[in-house]
């Protein structure tokens, strides 16, 4: 099995529109809660934040809804901003 098949929480047979969420899905979700929580304590649109750091908002977008992980480097980067927002804002604007 893969991460995709794993169920990390399985849907409620009660109610009909719920669905399993995969171990990936779970992971996906983990790392969009990080952009969207880490874009909110910095006060900035996902525009502003994309702009700012160089990510297209259009990949924002999809990571903060869980649609795509972000390859190895844009989690890696996702650190970087986490420590030092300021100075990799600076370093992106040259």
């Amino acid at each position: 099995m893969n991460k995709e098949t794993m169920i990390a929480i399985p849907a409620d047979p009660n109610d009909p529109e719920d669905r399993d969420v995969s171990v990936a899905g779970l992971e996906r979700a983990h790392i969009g809660r990080r952009f969207r929580t880490l874009r909110h304590r910095l006060g900035m649109t996902q525009d502003q934040f994309a702009k700012a750091y160089g990510i297209p908002v259009t990949s924002l977008r999809q990571y903060e809804m869980a649609r795509y992980m972000p390859p190895p480097a844009v989690r890696a980067y996702l650190k970087v901003i986490e420590t030092e927002p300021e100075m990799t804002k600076r370093a992106v604007a040259g």
